[in-house]
């Protein structure tokens, strides 16, 4: 028989272990790649000792002569809170009590509310990996002779139907929650299941979520400080970023990839990118009639390659940008694994107020840190 508590009990004891390893392992091809680590974190925060440069203490001489006075490696402390990530399913309890009686009802229904959390972290996660940390899905603004309802966006690729929103005039909140109907890609444009009334140019941001995310690799390419060290003063935390403004080729590929591992030892193992520069890709190995090699991934992601490194087409990096990176330098750090939120008396079902229907909240406790921003490039301006 089918109630509430064999809800739990499912959820629990079936389904938690093989929602996280769809959550870690079938995300995004870069997550696959990423350690995730309990290490170095210390309470809310994660601490992290950082070596860079090399240990001082080497030198040549004669025989007879003294050796080298001896200095220990360089070291810096990165310092970051843990970010809240947060994932929700809703049964109802019309649902519950239809499924009397039928566990492969029950199972059907518990499948789908679990693929559905798992398609909304793909989007959600697979965003937060190259964002910044501030949550900006991008600009929303009125604009001229569109059909009703519709408001001009810049990213369309940040949104997805059924994503809800804040949206901010600078610093001030000026709307809440709002849900999106539909995202027109082509035509740049979006349209709520309320209409709000939106004057001047807004910024879109998850709810509740502005300067709350993870540290993405984009972080890595702003200006100002990272980890709580200023970029002015150790060069280390700058990454290789270049402007290309043309056409791609393997030269300038070549060029990034030789620069980080002169300059910083890092090996890039991994390459990701725009769709339109993925296309240029293709459309410059077929040129010269290359054979573009096919990798599969782990997390069963299949990809072209570039000399052996995955290269690998991403929605949510701008167009004409390429990453070149080594993920070995990436740790996940987290206070613990996804798990759900629970009460004082262990249920993990909660009615929600005044509804009859029934939440479960999985949570993880984690941010991104890269040891070595300077073993990390960009490429942008690419053009086709």
């Amino acid at each position: 028989m089918v109630s509430l508590q064999s809800a739990e009990n499912a959820l629990k004891s079936v389904y938690l272990s093989a929602v996280t390893e769809l959550l870690n392992t079938n995300v995004n091809p870069l997550l696959t790649k990423i350690e995730q680590t309990a290490s170095d974190v210390w309470g809310k925060e994660i601490r992290k000792a950082v070596a860079y440069g090399i240990n001082g203490g080497i030198g040549a001489g004669d025989e007879d002569s003294t050796l080298p006075a001896a200095h220990g490696n360089n070291y810096l402390q990165f310092v970051t809170t843990l970010k809240n990530l947060y994932g929700q399913i809703e049964i109802t309890d019309k649902a519950i009590q239809a499924s009397e009686g039928a566990k492969g009802t029950f199972v059907d229904l518990l499948n789908a509310e679990l693929q559905g959390l798992l398609n909304a972290s793909r989007f959600n996660l697979g965003r937060m990996l190259y964002g910044d940390g501030t949550g900006n899905l991008g600009t929303i603004q009125n604009g001229v002779a569109l059909p009703a309802g519709y408001f001009v966006i810049d990213r369309p690729n940040t949104l997805i139907e059924g994503l809800v929103v804040d949206i901010y005039n600078g610093n001030t909140r000026t709307h809440t929650g709002l849900r999106i109907r539909h995202v027109d890609r082509i035509n740049s444009r979006v349209m709520f299941e309320v209409s709000p009334t939106i004057t001047g140019v807004g910024t879109m941001f998850v709810q509740g979520s502005r300067n709350k995310e993870i540290t993405g690799i984009g972080s890595l390419f702003n200006d100002g400080s990272i980890y709580g060290i200023d970029r002015m003063t150790h060069s280390f935390l700058t990454p290789h970023d270049r402007a290309v403004n043309g056409q791609l080729d393997e030269i300038m590929m070549q060029e990034a990839i030789d620069k980080l591992d002169h300059t910083a030892g890092s090996t890039v193992d991994f390459i990701s990118c725009a769709a339109d520069v993925r296309y240029a890709f293709q459309e410059y190995m077929s040129q010269y009639k290359r054979n573009i090699d096919i990798l599969e991934l782990e997390g069963g992601f299949k990809t072209l390659s570039y000399n052996g490194i995955p290269l690998v087409h991403d929605r949510f990096i701008e167009d004409g940008t390429m990453y070149l990176l080594n993920t070995k330098s990436f740790k996940l750090h987290q206070l613990c694994d996804w798990r759900y939120l629970e009460n004082e008396n262990g249920r993990i079902l909660r009615q929600m107020q005044g509804k009859p229907t029934y939440t479960a909240t999985l949570v993880k406790y984690c941010d991104l840190i890269c040891d070595k921003p300077n073993g990390q490039a960009r490429l942008t301006g690419i053009t086709r």
